[in-house]
């Protein structure tokens, strides 16, 4: 894609030149692909680190890792306001990747010296558990990790989009598959981690494992900050969650006030003077009287000032047309967004119960050769990272010359399919599960089940099941928030999978003690073959079915953005 120049700048202002493909060897290559591997490659084993070298118990360890990564993503939320209120995007990533780097080289002491993790078990032996100093001195990693994450995943995809010109139809077409390719690009890093990274931290050394990831981080950083001068910067034009909380109080202010028949001509619709945010034409789509009481905030009264420029005196009782549509497109995205929440709990189960699943099968490539339990994610990565490039060049194109839609079907369409994908992922894992406790069982070798590829199918769904719901997500908050506040629309992606691993902890914690008391069989005991596995993934199952129905009436309900002049 050529470089191009958009025209939307103010006068005065230099013409932005968005470079679009040639900024991605830096962005996307560079940057984007070592951090993952950096990350992902810390991130993917802790369960087996916790475990192994902290010796913490299998529902601890689960319900440990659920909490870091629930409050991983909710930090999200806070990255995204520093950086759409002050900092920008890439002011945002430069302070965030460091703070990733640091809490790597932590983690990697934490194996790399003695006094900072308990001893080795001794044989016939209860194994020492960390002390307060080495616990408080993992979790100041964590929170670095934290830190870090939560700068880098709402701003990375936002600020690798911001590179392509979206008045241009080359710059349309250019965010349509960097959507792909960037979640194509992180399926190859999660295969990576998810082999030699893992197997390195399993089989040779912790230290070397940590160690790597931390070189790999390293290498993002030098990527990110080397190619600073061509990027796209998009400046911040202040806080969009005030701007939301002044039309809730103007509505709420005016609330007693009636409505003008004509309101898309009768409401305070002042000149559009940002260069950032494109206008929004008037909706009438809330009819519900709960709802239809935002358009209250720009209903004018005999007490509102307007100053000469046209805008209002006072913000927080007089809000514009503006103002209020974007309000509305958050309103309208959030049930959707809300779908997301418990799908995901079912795509949470690769990263804890279906390794302690492999951990107990048989894995052994060749007599000398056993892949690690946590590297079976990698074959959800494959799913990824085969389909989408075949998605993006062949399906979608054939799509497009058969429904003649952009993208070939509509992102709420991808999603809806995602779903259905991952109710079919979590039945097929309660089989599987059925099948291997009962081999087990019957066939005992040392409490272990033979034919642990057995675990694949389920994998290859869920996979594609993130190839069709997560990329169409990113895509379709990205679209369908108004440009200020895209980098809140990367943290609500995050905050949906932070509150999907916080039931999921919550989940395993209620299920497992539930489940234990008047002598019932455990569903989630330490020993997989003493429980019932199998239910767990069922009840998931049953969940993500009432959530296909509920997403269906959320999407039923939708209405897509339009922009000023645009026809609906």
């Amino acid at each position: 894609m050529e470089a191009s120049e958009s025209g939307a700048a103010a006068v005065g202002e230099p013409l932005i030149k968005h470079r679009g493909w040639k900024t991605m060897p830096f962005v996307i290559a560079g940057n984007e692909t070592f951090e993952k591997l950096a990350t992902i490659g810390t991130l993917s084993n802790l369960l087996v680190y916790l475990t192994a070298v902290f010796h913490l118990s299998s529902v601890a360890a689960a319900t440990s890792l659920n909490v870091f990564n629930g409050t991983t993503n909710l930090a999200t939320i806070l990255g995204a306001f520093v950086s759409d209120t002050y900092w920008g995007r890439y002011a945002t990533l430069g302070f965030s990747s460091m703070a990733s780097l640091l809490g790597m080289a932590i983690m990697t002491l934490t194996a790399a010296v003695s006094k900072l993790h308990p001893p080795p078990c001794k044989q016939d032996q209860t194994c020492e558990g960390p002390t307060s100093f080495q616990l408080l001195f993992l979790i100041l990693g964590f929170g670095l990790l934290v830190i870090g994450s939560g700068g880098i995943r709402p701003c990375n995809i936002a600020f690798g989009a911001d590179q392509f010109d979206p008045t241009t139809e080359s710059g349309k077409k250019g965010i349509n598959s960097f959507f792909n390719w960037y979640y194509f690009t992180l399926t190859i890093a999660v295969a990576f981690s998810s082999t030699v990274i893992i197997y390195l931290q399993s089989n040779v050394s912790w230290t070397l494992g940590f160690a790597i990831p931390t070189l790999l981080m390293t290498v993002s950083c030098v990527f990110f900050f080397v190619a600073s001068r061509i990027y796209v910067k998009v400046k911040p034009e202040g806080s969009p969650v005030t701007s939301i909380v002044q039309v809730l109080v103007a509505a709420f202010r005016k609330r007693g006030m009636k409505l003008p028949d004509d309101p898309k001509q009768a409401l305070f619709n002042p000149p559009h003077v940002s260069t950032l945010v494109a206008k929004l034409s008037y909706t009438d789509q809330f009819k519900l009287r709960g709802v239809r009481f935002l358009d209250k905030a720009s209903v004018i009264s005999s007490a509102d000032e307007i100053k000469p420029n046209g805008s209002a005196a006072n913000p927080w009782k007089l809000c514009s047309i503006q103002q209020v549509e974007e309000v509305k497109c958050v309103v309208r995205i959030i049930p959707i967004w809300s779908t997301g929440i418990l799908y995901y709990i079912a795509v949470a189960q690769q990263t804890t119960y279906v390794v302690f699943q492999a951990l107990q099968s048989d894995r052994h490539v060749s007599k000398n050769l056993e892949i690690p339990g946590a590297s079976f994610t990698i074959f959800s990565s494959i799913a990824l990272t085969v389909w989408i490039p075949l998605y993006d060049r062949i399906v979608v194109p054939l799509l497009q010359l058969v429904t003649k839609k952009d993208g070939g079907i509509s992102l709420l369409h991808r999603m809806g399919i995602g779903i259905l994908l991952s109710i079919v992922a979590m039945f097929v894992s309660g089989l599987v599960e059925e099948r291997r406790r009962s081999i087990a069982l019957h066939y005992p070798s040392i409490g272990t089940t033979t034919g642990g590829f057995w675990l694949v199918p389920q994998l290859l769904l869920l996979g594609l099941s993130e190839a069709f719901n997560l990329v169409s997500q990113l895509e379709f908050l990205y679209k369908q928030f108004p440009e200020n506040m895209r980098s809140l629309a990367g943290s609500l992606l995050f905050c949906g999978i932070a509150i999907a691993s916080y039931l999921s902890g919550l989940m395993v914690t209620i299920i497992h003690h539930a489940t234990a008391e008047n002598g019932q069989v455990k569903w989630l005991a330490e020993d997989l073959n003493e429980g019932r596995l199998e239910l767990f993934y069922y009840f998931i199952g049953v969940i993500g079915a009432i959530n296909f129905i509920y997403f269906i009436a959320c999407a039923k309900w939708y209405r897509y953005r339009i922009l000023d002049g645009e026809s609906r």
